[in-house]
């Protein structure tokens, strides 16, 4: 994928939508002086180009139950590329990390997985209602997947910085 060129202008509108993603053309065109049509046109042609992504409403946690949010690293078992046949022969099997893909993107209390470097392969950032709804979830969802080795939890105390915004250099 490659990297869009991105303007002053471009990055001032994605400033902009990325504070307020519900502001009219009109008002994103005031902010960075440009006339309604050119400033929807740049709009369409990040949103076509991949950069704008989607638009979405971010929901505070706590207010709607889920006070308790968690990051939970992961480490699958190793497996072989392929099991032997009958025959011997090798015979190619889903990996491990597929079929926990598939499976992590249906849990809903898993709001972000990231595959990662070094000790751990993956990072999940777990809201749940508080540490009994986390218990369940990691006793009958998380550590019931067969393929799950190890996994170490740690728990937000604080927020101190919590954004969506993404820095534009």
């Amino acid at each position: 994928m490659s990297k869009i060129e991105l303007d002053k202008t471009d990055r001032r509108i994605l400033a902009i939508l990325q504070q307020d993603g519900r502001l009219s053309n009109q008002d994103v065109a005031d902010r960075v002086s440009l006339s309604p049509s050119p400033c929807l046109r740049r709009i369409r042609r990040l949103e076509d180009a991949g950069v704008i992504r989607q638009y979405v409403a971010l929901l505070d946690p706590a207010k709607i139950g889920l006070g308790l949010l968690a990051y939970v690293n992961v480490r699958l078992e190793k497996h072989s590329d392929g099991a032997a046949g009958a025959s011997g022969a090798r015979r190619p099997t889903s990996s491990p990390h597929a079929d926990f893909a598939l499976s992590v993107a249906n849990w809903p209390e898993v709001v972000a997985c990231y595959a990662m470097t070094g000790e751990m392969d993956y990072l999940l950032r777990v809201h749940v209602e508080d540490m009994d709804h986390f218990s369940r979830f990691m006793m009958q969802t998380l550590l019931t997947h067969p393929a799950v080795a190890d996994v170490k939890s740690s728990f937000a105390l604080q927020r101190i910085k919590d954004t969506t915004a993404l820095p534009l250099m």
